[in-house]
């Protein structure tokens, strides 16, 4: 009956007070949450609860197994499995514990920054230090559950000490892996793109989703999403909308006949600006930016506050413009009626020559 009881009082027991110690945590934190509604720092360590009651249960049933009398031949074997447990499980509250900081921190400056530029890229360096401390915790706690296994201790030994654990991560990496690990550092401490950024990448307009280590993610207008290497954005162009401030300036083209009334038309481009909501109120104009035999080249400009509304403005403008000359000055389109004009012309000079052939 002893060799029953004495089992189930170190595992119930462990259990119990592991349950305790952490429902306990839960609740300190829940208590400093209210008292402190300005920062999520508490709401968010008390998702580290279930990795901090797994440590406390495998610690508790590690100390007392002993006193179990269970697998007495197998003792080292088990301590051994339960010390590789506990490591596991203890780097699983590390990161939840690191995710909760890194989170409270990129809030609270988003909160008190004045500009959401800056506020971003704090974000993505945030981001990308998250990332980096994973992969050095996780090398770290594979590194000493080899160290646990008698044949394995060489080979975690010289993970953690042949060229510490930056080298640890740069052998991980390797070749174009470790080019995109450093690329991604330029990318998040040189400015160059930050998460949010509204950028144009191989002709495709979207928005800096996700910043990883190696990769990056692209959101397209239409909700497509667009896996890039982050060593893409170091070698070759691309366009950051974003960078240097939110505004910018929406051009829309049109080829008009040369005998287009461009005074009304600047005259009608001010008034569809002005009414416009998405101009910001900055400027606009209207130019002939080029000549053709049959056409002229005409440029309308105008300023919005951000990249979704200076796409809007541009729109707007484009059809209101078309929709207008159409109703007032449809000689100003020359596409279309220059093909009537052709086909015309073509069936009077074939009817020319079949009276002549009557004659």
């Amino acid at each position: 009956m002893e060799d029953v009881l004495r089992p189930l009082v170190v595992f119930g027991g462990a259990l119990v007070l592991a349950w305790l110690i952490a429902w306990a945590a839960d609740r300190a934190l829940h208590r400093l949450d209210a008292r402190h509604p300005e920062t999520p720092m508490w709401e968010l360590l008390r998702r580290g609860r279930v990795p901090l009651q797994a440590v406390l249960f495998v610690t508790l049933v590690r100390g007392f197994f002993g006193s179990t009398r269970l697998a007495k031949n197998d003792r080292e074997t088990v301590d051994l499995w339960l010390t590789v447990i506990i490591i596991g499980a203890s780097a699983w509250l590390i990161l939840r514990i690191l995710a909760a900081i890194t989170e409270t921190v990129a809030s609270r400056y988003a909160g008190v920054a004045l500009d959401p530029a800056r506020a971003r890229r704090v974000r993505t360096q945030l981001t990308l230090i998250q990332r980096l401390v994973t992969a050095v915790v996780s090398v770290i706690a594979a590194a000493a559950v080899l160290l646990q296994f008698p044949g394995m201790e060489t080979f975690g030994s010289s993970m953690l000490a042949s060229a510490g654990v930056l080298g640890i991560v740069a052998g991980v990496a390797a070749q174009s892996t470790l080019g995109n690990l450093f690329a991604g550092l330029s990318i998040a401490f040189g400015d160059m793109v930050r998460i949010g950024d509204t950028v144009i990448v191989d002709g495709e307009y979207g928005t800096v989703d996700e910043i990883a280590i190696s990769y990056l993610v692209v959101r397209t207008w239409d909700e497509r999403r667009i896996t890039m290497p982050v060593s893409y954005f170091t070698s070759k162009p691309f366009e950051n909308w974003s960078r240097g401030g939110s505004q910018l300036t929406g051009t829309v083209y049109f080829h008009l006949d040369h005998l287009a009334p461009i005074e009304e038309i600047r005259s009608k481009t001010e008034e569809l600006v002005r009414a416009n909501d998405h101009w910001d109120g900055r400027s606009w104009s209207l130019w002939v930016t080029d000549t053709a035999p049959t056409t002229i080249e005409v440029r309308a400009a105008a300023t919005a506050r951000t990249a979704d509304d200076v796409w809007t403005l541009r729109c707007d403008l484009r059809e209101q413009l078309l929709t207008w000359l159409r109703a007032e000055h449809p000689y100003a389109l020359p596409g279309i009626r220059l093909a009537q004009d052709a086909q015309a012309g073509a069936d009077r000079m074939r009817t020319a020559d079949l009276s002549k052939s009557e004659i």
